[in-house]
């Protein structure tokens, strides 16, 4: 699963973040307010954890961002600011959860599992057409005959952006920001060259979904299955 952390002490972020991928998580880190926001509406995040005092957008805007968005990530407040009313405005627009600073980093955890536990004891996968991804590998999974392949932790960002966004064109720019982050010094054959290893691997398992290229656009989930949605 996927978490986006945005707060703007750096050494807290790094420190939690590290922890979190301990914990066999996916995440990412932004330290700005409008660099946060603009990740958190993606949709490729199960949660977001969320400082209030940002350079930039605050984090009640990014909440009300989030909100109007229609994104259904997780979000849990953690921040300095513990006043009640505090904690009221944070609920009243959407958070899912409030810990205040300085919290004891197996709390946080606690927490972030506590919100994910649904997701967690659940069948852990997104789909689409005839194929699921699987986090707990992470792997693709042809769900017509079981078979599965292993992909790296790139090719699962990629596959994964896809199959949130299926059926939109994807350009370029936008897929370096999602999965290789906005300050990456990946060059395009980069992203050709993983395009080209996902799309092996549908080949490998023989799916009826492909990564399109759009001429002069970007990338495109299809599938040859007329009751994919």
């Amino acid at each position: 699963m996927r978490i986006l952390i945005i707060e703007d002490e750096k050494s807290l972020a790094d420190l939690v973040a590290d922890r979190l991928r301990k914990e066999r998580y996916i995440v990412d880190v932004f330290n700005d307010g409008d660099e946060g926001a603009y990740n958190a509406v993606s949709g490729i995040y199960d949660l977001i954890l969320l400082d209030i005092m940002l350079p930039g957008k605050d984090g009640i805007e990014i909440l009300k961002e989030i909100k109007k968005s229609g994104v259904a990530s997780k979000t849990i407040m953690m921040t300095a600011k513990g006043e009640l009313e505090d904690k009221l405005l944070g609920f009243k627009e959407g958070a899912n959860d409030y810990i205040p600073k300085p919290f004891h980093i197996d709390e946080l955890v606690a927490r972030v599992n506590a919100q994910l536990r649904i997701e967690n004891t659940a069948d852990n996968s997104k789909e689409f057409g005839d194929i699921k991804l699987d986090y707990s590998v992470p792997a693709i999974v042809n769900k017509n005959t079981g078979e599965n392949i292993k992909i790296n932790n790139k090719e699962f960002q990629l596959l994964e952006l896809f199959m949130v966004n299926n059926n939109q064109v994807l350009s370029k720019d936008l897929i370096f920001d999602r999965v290789w982050g906005m300050d990456n010094d990946s060059l395009s054959n980069n992203l050709e060259a993983y395009i080209s290893f996902v799309r092996r691997k549908l080949k490998m398992l023989d799916s009826e979904v492909t990564i399109k290229t759009i001429r002069n656009m970007g990338y495109k989930l299809e599938s040859a299955d007329e009751g994919t949605k």
